[in-house]
């Protein structure tokens, strides 16, 4: 999408992030505390390179997404990967390519950082996000299992 920019998050975005992040969490229908929504913009604020990082997408200086990621280590390998955690366009500008610039910013901060490996999930009847991450991405063959509440 052209006059699109993908940027680092700043402290001045927090309105901004907190209607695309609480967009996100919505559409996953799921919500959580305000001490989540502060704790999450800290940690995506924070100076340790292992914490969570987070750009913002902007169309003519209005931010229109996000995306989190953080870099971890892995046990079959020595260098980090790359977990992209939350990825999210106003609904208003999904298919305009600000999905696919989030990623390739996720992408180009992980070559930066020297980690090959970038992965992420969703939900399986996230149709319109599958079609997008078939196209810059690799369907693994692994299963997530988590806890029972």
């Amino acid at each position: 999408m052209t006059g699109s920019t993908i940027r680092p998050l700043r402290q001045s975005d927090r309105p901004h992030w907190e209607r695309l992040w609480t967009g996100y969490l919505e559409f996953y229908k799921t919500s959580v505390p305000a001490a989540v929504y502060d704790t999450t913009f800290a940690r995506l604020l924070g100076d340790d390179p292992q914490d969570f990082h987070g750009l913002i997408a902007e169309v003519e200086e209005k931010p229109v997404g996000l995306v989190h990621f953080v870099f971890h280590r892995h046990c079959w390998r020595i260098e980090n990967v790359c977990y992209l955690q939350d990825l999210f366009a106003d609904p208003n500008m999904r298919g305009q390519g600000i999905g696919r610039k989030l990623i390739e910013g996720v992408y180009a901060a992980a070559d930066t950082a020297g980690v090959q490996n970038v992965y992420w999930m969703t939900s399986e009847d996230n149709h319109v996000g599958r079609r997008l991450y078939d196209r810059v991405g690799q369907v693994s063959n692994f299963i997530k299992y988590q806890r029972p509440a």
